[in-house]
């Protein structure tokens, strides 16, 4: 049972980490080329497409990996450590997403061209900060997780 915790753990934990590396490396990173315009239509498109399967996965990855850290305790403290560093990782992206993400993505849904704030580029930019932090929170969570299956299988 170990295992398919650990195999769906690190799954649903590198989907995470895919929807956040791909919206960083394809659209992040280019922010400051759109206009306002441009930014709201995007913006209003991702938080469609992600919003409901994230609130999904992002439970169903914690549980699963607070599950097999809970195990790995009992059976491979090496491991252990592992998979709480993951698991604390995947914890602040979580933070990062429900403290300040996901407040600027509800502002995002209520602009239009010409309801958009005078202050906007400073949202995107904090916006564009804080994700590029939770985008590499995950990766590093994905890293220390699959350390702590090498560790567990050595």
């Amino acid at each position: 049972m170990q295992k398919i915790i650990e195999f769906i753990s690190v799954l649903f934990a590198a989907l995470i980490m895919g929807v956040f590396w791909g919206t960083w490396f394809t659209l992040t990173r280019s922010l400051p080329d759109f206009s306002a315009a441009e930014f709201i239509h995007i913006g209003n498109v991702i938080i469609a497409n992600v919003a409901l399967p994230m609130s999904i996965l992002m439970p169903a990855s914690l549980l699963l990996m607070l599950i097999a850290t809970w195990r790995a305790y009992r059976g491979n403290r090496p491991s252990f450590y592992f998979y709480l560093l993951a698991f604390l990782l995947m914890v602040a992206s979580l933070i990062i997403t429900v403290v300040v993400e996901v407040p600027i993505d509800n502002q995002i849904k209520t602009w239009t061209e010409t309801t958009v704030p005078a202050n906007w580029q400073m949202l995107r930019l904090r916006w564009e900060q804080y994700h590029t932090m939770r985008t590499f929170a995950s990766i590093v969570s994905v890293v220390f997780f699959i350390l702590g299956l090498i560790r567990r299988i050595r």
